[in-house]
């Protein structure tokens, strides 16, 4: 990570805050949600799951997961109400593991966020094309209709922050209403006449393989976290992000898991694992086709690429507003500090991020590399990788801030919750480094098993390098580390 040697300029506080007041419970809730990619997850995750894992555990795994995720929230949002600041698990390990740690925690974050959201691109790109040949005999290219999506993304990225959100709000609710009506029809048409519920037995929880199985949960919730980012544009820090935070979890939990169990109602048990490696992301659609209309598949159809557009949305204002967030800070240049005038947008890294997703999608359509593996699947799974880590961390860095500041916080809240959640969150990231293998598609002893956890342990070692050099170069600088716009460091003016 690097910083402007320029000197910044005098401004005033609002030049270094985000658009406030403009977001509501349900606004930062379709920001976490749509992260999560729900129809993403249900088409495509969970039958990805059966076929990889080989393992029946895959809705008793998102249960799981949700669960885990739950009692990692509570520390979370407790955090949120006594520090606000769109820089989230940064702050946050700032403050709670020190600001060397959370610089590295930074860079962790950047590149995690960045390869979720350019990975995502890959795979909008494959099934919008996929899906217009097939449907309408059109014939374009994947990296043509990716740069569709980045297109639009591009401008979206730069308006209003609650403009964002009701376009998130539209995509969002269209999905799960669709996903609700494919659970109903494939639970109303089980095989051999009676609902089977053995994909739903928590004994699955110990079984072989479930490992993998877990990891693919995980990657299915990233996403849920990001109502903390939008913290500063709520209109009550301290209710608003919770609220968002649990029923995020709650809305897509429940959809998860009662998704992937309703994919086995018409397959029997025996039978899911085999049809999802025969259809892959057909699963759902070709489940349900036989006893609705056409029109009802191309919605499904449809919704399912506006669900990946949805994620790759979200994750671009992420991204925008960490690297805002490190700007006003002076960690990266300051210039990333800025806000649009008019929109209060991160303008400036928002460009960037539209820059970097230009150049990687370019890059894979003139090698010609295939976007749904090398693209799409490993770096969405490296993303998924990058906020596990980040989410032990984060658990620890709570522990470490109530410690020293109980600010009338109850024990569940500042000792017991964020413990249990490091305790499993700690499991969990040991058993997805054990497995990451299987994700990739390559054997055990595969060298690029290594080559993701290694980039995030390069980035996170020269990112607290340079937050060491800032203490010793610039202390003014390192002092103001997770302060945001609180932050004694002088500002730069609105974009």
């Amino acid at each position: 990570m690097t910083h402007s040697t320029s000197q910044p300029t005098r401004a005033s506080n609002v030049s270094r805050t985000l658009a406030q007041s403009r977001l509501g419970v349900p606004s930062v809730f379709f920001f976490a949600a749509a992260g999560a990619a729900p129809l993403t997850v249900v088409a495509g995750g969970a039958t990805t799951g059966f076929a990889v894992t080989g393992t029946l555990g895959i809705p008793v795994s998102y249960f799981a997961i949700a669960i885990i995720l739950a009692v990692f929230s509570v520390g979370y949002v407790a955090m949120s109400r006594h520090i606000v600041n769109a820089g989230a698990f940064y702050t946050y390990i700032s403050h709670g593991l020190g600001k060397i740690t959370g610089v590295g925690a930074a860079g962790v974050a950047v590149l995690g966020y960045n390869a979720m959201q350019v990975g995502l691109y890959g795979g909008f790109g494959a099934v919008l094309a996929g899906y217009l040949e097939t449907r309408f005999g059109m014939s374009i290219t994947w990296w043509e209709c990716a740069f569709i999506g980045w297109a639009l993304v591009a401008v979206l990225g730069v308006l209003r922050v609650d403009l964002n959100g009701k376009v998130l709000a539209v995509l969002l609710l269209a999905e799960i209403a669709i996903a609700v009506v494919y659970d109903a029809v494939m639970i109303g048409h089980p095989a051999r006449g009676g609902v089977d519920y053995d994909t739903l037995a928590p004994s699955y929880l110990f079984a072989s393989g479930i490992g993998a199985a877990l990891v693919t949960a995980v990657t299915g919730f990233v996403g849920f976290e990001a109502g903390v980012v939008f913290s500063e544009e709520t209109k009550d820090p301290k209710r608003t992000v919770a609220r968002a935070t649990y029923l995020a979890l709650v809305v897509t939990g429940l959809l998860y898991g009662l998704s992937a169990w309703a994919m086995s109602v018409p397959t029997g048990h025996d039978g899911i694992v085999t049809a999802a490696q025969a259809q892959g992301t057909e699963l759902i659609f070709s489940l349900v086709a036989p006893h609705v209309g056409q029109a009802m598949i191309d919605i499904g159809h449809i919704l399912f690429i506006t669900s990946l557009f949805a994620a790759l949305l979200a994750f671009h204002n992420t991204v925008a507003r960490y690297l805002f967030a490190l700007g006003r800070e002076g960690v990266l240049p300051a210039a990333l500090g800025r806000t649009s005038r008019r929109s209060g947008a991160p303008k400036l890294g928002s460009l960037i991020q539209t820059a970097l997703a230009f150049a990687v999608i370019t890059v894979y359509a003139v090698n010609g590399w295939d976007p749904i593996v090398k693209l799409f699947f490993w770096l969405t799974v490296a993303g998924g990788l990058g906020v596990l880590i980040l989410m032990v961390a984060t658990s620890l860095a709570v522990l470490g801030y109530f410690r020293r500041n109980p600010v009338g916080e109850n024990p569940w809240r500042r000792i017991i919750a964020p413990l249990s959640s490091f305790l499993a969150l700690g499991a969990v990231l040991a058993i997805t480094l054990d497995q990451f293998h299987l994700l990739l598609g390559v054997g055990p002893d595969s060298l690029l098993k290594w080559i993701f956890p290694i980039a995030y342990a390069v980035t996170a070692a020269s990112s607290a390098a340079w937050a060491l050099a800032l203490r010793l170069g610039r202390p003014s600088t390192y002092a103001a580390i997770g302060l945001g716009a609180n932050s004694p460091t002088p500002a730069t003016a609105h974009a």
